[in-house]
């Protein structure tokens, strides 16, 4: 159904039925992420290994603008409820070819009046493929971002070709460099800015692929979640007190070593003990049987949405400022394929045609008491 008041905050009365009491108003906002799986332009990028998405090869500015069209209503719906109307003021994406496919997204008829603007670096993928952050300018105003390059280089995992077919490619040879050995991959994107006035810190992860096998590139993910936690150490460093939520396809469940001991994530609030802890909502999800994509039958949740202590309410009246509320998966019918092979999996590109994507998005919300 179409929203008629395009509200960029939306103030309620929460239920009887709610952690809240019944006689308090909270202004909602929506954090995201989604993996946008390929969203490309049509043109032939000679620095990068796009050639797929190419007039060449099926990819036409039909099926480009089809895309475009998918993507956008998943992100003018993700995350809406009855208690947020409006649509995410925060969006972590990935799988993103360059700026002017985030440009041209923004720009859609169905985003346009929510004055999205844009934060994005090229990052160093040889198939050229970034991060990106979207932001209401209404609502977030960054202060500053960077781009942290992940540095990880030649395992086993390159090394043994014994059984990939000749001709064949991945993400490890194509984005692995023989004479300095380094496997180039995403850059983790940090932005820090004021939401509503209060100061907030946004890191916007794509870890490397599983690409070579789990167990044989699990160390690159695992170097990745330590430089995650570089990263949060250091704004912390600066001040104990920061807020922080860092996102992503991390290609790694909830419960893997990248994220378990490289990050430090807590499963439960109550083990929440110093600023630098991290809280997972996903894992419980996951450990509760849902997921965000699916691979051989078998769901896990790779996309997740993690914030520090300080976002952490204490308890039910700790909500003076931006705190975090819940989590959720944005699953809707539309975003599942109904029949075939792959019955109940995300809908993705398929056969030549313009999918959403292989992976569901996730979301959080934020919530603020209003006096």
């Amino acid at each position: 159904m179409k929203i008629k008041h395009l509200l960029a905050v939306f103030t309620v009365i929460l239920s009887v039925n709610s952690a809240f009491s019944q006689d308090k108003k909270f202004k909602v906002h929506t954090v995201a992420f989604y993996n946008l799986e390929n969203i490309f332009d049509t043109i032939n990028d000679p620095d990068t290994y796009d050639e797929e998405y190419t007039p060449a090869n099926g990819w036409t500015k039909k099926n480009y603008n089809k895309k475009l069209d998918n993507l956008s209503r998943v992100l003018i719906e993700l995350g809406t409820s009855d208690v947020q109307k409006n649509s995410p003021v925060i969006i972590g994406g990935c799988e993103i070819e360059n700026r002017r496919v985030l440009e041209d997204l923004v720009k859609h008829p169905t985003l346009i009046n929510k004055g999205y603007k844009i934060v994005h670096f090229d990052s160093p993928d040889k198939r050229g493929i970034d991060v990106g952050f979207l932001y209401q300018e209404k609502h977030f105003q960054p202060t500053s971002y960077i781009n942290v390059p992940l540095y990880v280089y030649e395992s086993e995992s390159v090394s043994d070709k014994k059984d990939k077919k000749e001709g064949e490619e991945t993400e490890e040879n194509v984005n692995y460099d023989k004479k300095t050995k380094r496997i180039y991959t995403r850059d983790q994107l940090l932005v820090t800015g004021l939401l509503d006035g209060e100061e907030i810190n946004i890191i916007v992860n794509h870890w490397p692929s599983r690409s070579g096998g789990e167990k044989k590139s699990s160390p690159y993910r695992e170097a990745a979640g330590r430089l995650n936690r570089k990263i949060m150490d250091s704004i912390i460093k600066i001040n104990p007190n920061a807020k922080i939520i860092t996102m992503g396809d991390l290609n790694d469940g909830a419960y893997n070593k990248s994220v378990k001991q490289g990050i430090g994530a807590k499963l439960k609030k109550s083990e929440l003990k110093e600023p630098r802890d991290i809280y997972n909502p996903f894992e419980q999800m996951a450990k509760d049987g849902h997921a965000t994509l699916f691979y051989r039958d078998s769901g896990d949740i790779f996309d997740q949405i993690m914030v520090s202590q300080q976002l952490v309410p204490a308890d039910n009246n700790d909500y003076g400022s931006f705190k975090y509320w819940k989590a959720g998966i944005y699953n809707k019918p539309f975003l599942i394929q109904k029949t075939g092979q792959y019955k109940g999996y995300p809908l993705r590109n398929q056969n030549g045609v313009p999918g959403f994507s292989d992976h569901f998005p996730v979301y959080i919300y934020l919530v603020k008491e209003v006096k």
